[in-house]
């Protein structure tokens, strides 16, 4: 339907840059646009290959997954997207992928360190590992559990998911997230490029030590904030 046509693009386009930039293959992974005004986002229907996507299969749920537009069944990850738009104000768009260097730190329950400038450069804390999902959890809504997972991780450490815009599911992989669907998947890429250098990194020096604060926080500043001065005005 014409009302949906700019989230459906949105959400078909960061779908297409998951695929073209080798996050995943086949048909794993999904992004989501979503239009906090009509309460609404589009996400990737369940299961299609890449190459058979396009916007007018993209498919429109409200924020309790109920269906609004469209004859596919959506993401099986859509409740998950649909916890943090519920929860994080002032993201549009929501990613998760495959990424293989993203994922190994996943799988190995860890946090990526912050070891280098170019982390530095989009975020100030390490990327986060949420605990392993208990069994009770599993059995239950596991979507909107995981979900809850990444909920529970920012709260307890008290990160701002506008400034830290990436996670790392224990066991399972990555979630994105930004301003918009484009931006999502902008920092899926960037996660999976720190996740392969960090793996690197200890992989030449395991005893390597985080970067030290004042570095942290000149590559922070450069790009964020008042101070900001990287990039064109």
């Amino acid at each position: 339907m014409k009302q949906f046509s700019q989230i459906k693009e949105e959400a078909y386009l960061a779908n297409m840059e998951i695929h073209r930039h080798g996050l995943a293959i086949h048909t794993f992974g999904n992004a989501s646009a979503f239009d906090p005004d009509a309460g609404l986002f589009a996400i990737k229907p369940s299961g299609v290959p890449y190459g058979d996507l396009s916007p007018e299969n993209m498919v429109v749920v409200d924020l309790e997954c109920k269906k609004a537009d469209g004859s596919l069944n959506p993401s099986s990850d859509t409740r998950t997207h649909a916890v943090l738009y519920r929860n994080f104000d002032g993201i549009r768009g929501v990613a998760h992928t495959h990424s293989p260097h993203a994922v190994a730190w996943a799988q190995a329950l860890r946090d990526i360190p912050l070891y280098g400038t170019t982390h530095a450069d989009h975020l100030q804390s390490a990327i986060p590992c949420t605990r392993v999902m208990s069994d009770e959890m599993i059995r239950g809504d596991y979507e909107e559990e995981t979900g809850n997972q990444i909920l529970e991780l920012f709260a307890e450490n008290g990160l701002s998911p506008l400034e830290c815009g990436m996670v790392l599911v224990a066991c399972h992989g990555p979630f994105t997230w930004g301003e918009s669907a484009a931006k999502a998947v902008y920092h899926s890429i960037v996660l999976e490029e720190i996740a392969k250098m960090a793996m690197f990194t200890e992989r030449i020096n395991p005893k390597t030590p985080p970067l030290k604060n004042t570095l942290v926080a000149k590559h922070y500043e450069r790009k964020h904030g008042a101070s900001a001065y990287y990039g064109q005005k």
